[in-house]
């Protein structure tokens, strides 16, 4: 059963930004090679202050997702966001049901 997901990924903001940009192609790719689709355009914030340093860091590059995709599948590229360098922190949350349903993300009730 496909479920509804957001994931906010925050990229060093010492990274040039094309290579920042990079992993807006990499989570894309990521959700659809495990058989999941990207609902709507991948959400580009571009670099934003820290509100308390992170990692002695100031700022970084932001990103938000939402996906639909099966339950348990997207561990792999969570796998991938922890062990990238570049990447602050990252964070996966599955939907509500009645959230997906107010942002047009049906979801199948099997």
């Amino acid at each position: 059963m496909q479920r509804a997901y957001e994931l906010m990924v925050i990229v060093d903001g010492d990274a040039d930004e094309p290579h920042a940009h990079s992993y807006v192609k990499m989570v894309t790719d990521g959700i659809e090679e495990v058989g999941g689709s990207v609902h709507g355009k991948p959400d580009w914030w571009g670099k934003r202050p820290f509100a308390y340093p992170i990692d002695k860091k100031e700022a970084g590059y932001y990103l938000v997702v939402e996906c639909l995709a099966e339950g348990g599948s997207l561990d792999e590229l969570e796998r991938h966001l922890r062990l990238a360098d570049d990447v602050v922190r990252h964070k996966l949350i599955r939907l509500p049901d009645a959230e997906a349903e107010r942002r047009g993300m049906a979801v199948d009730a099997a």
